[in-house]
């Protein structure tokens, strides 16, 4: 059986002083970085935006950070600017050790649509390639660590796990932003599609 670390989103703004920093975000990449002689390929997802994203509220008149609209595609949070292609806060945290990755997944480049998952953008049906790099080399056990656990690494978790891989996300290396309950949401969705959670 070949395993796979994925490694959700631990870049500059996510982490403690960025510009959409998740709580204790630089807290767990101690653990991620000792795990990663554990697996057989790691993969590094990075939010990845262009300036004016369709996903910031920015772009938005009228309209506030973490205000529910409807797109094409279905409902969005709109969010502070943040990961913006080449910035330093779109970077990888200094911490992780990032030449360890075998695949880095860029995702959000299209300024239209928002992606959170590292298996597809938020339509649900364009497909980032990751799966298919997974296939072609014969991976099906998928750890899941990273930012943040109730949005990138839910979605990620659940479409891998209706792809049909084995999918554990261990949450004690992950944190979450918990954005009106988002995360007891989150937990269940990915318990209701088959998703391990551990600590």
């Amino acid at each position: 059986m070949t395993n796979a670390l994925i490694i959700i989103d631990v870049q500059n703004d996510f982490c403690p002083g960025g510009a959409l920093a998740v709580a204790e975000g630089d807290e767990i990449i101690a653990r991620i970085n000792a795990m990663m002689g554990d697996f057989d390929a790691i993969v590094l997802t990075q939010d990845w935006h262009s300036v004016g994203h369709s996903s910031f509220a920015s772009s938005h008149a009228g309209k506030a950070p973490y205000e529910l609209i409807n797109m094409p595609y279905g409902p969005q949070v709109l969010w502070p600017d943040h990961c913006i292609k080449g910035s330093q806060g779109a970077d990888f945290h200094g911490d992780l050790n990032s030449s360890a990755a075998d695949m880095i997944i860029r995702k959000g480049y299209d300024p239209a649509i928002d992606s959170y998952s590292a298996f597809f953008e938020n339509d649900h049906k364009t497909p980032t390639g990751l799966e298919g790099y997974l296939r072609n080399r014969s991976i099906t056990t998928l750890t899941m660590v990273g930012l943040a656990t109730d949005f990138c690494v839910q979605f990620s978790a659940v479409d891998a796990a209706r792809l049909g891989f084995d999918v554990t996300v261990l949450e004690g290396a992950c944190r979450a932003i918990d954005l009106d309950g988002s995360l007891a949401s989150a937990r269940a969705a990915m318990q209701d599609a088959g998703v391990k959670l551990e600590p």
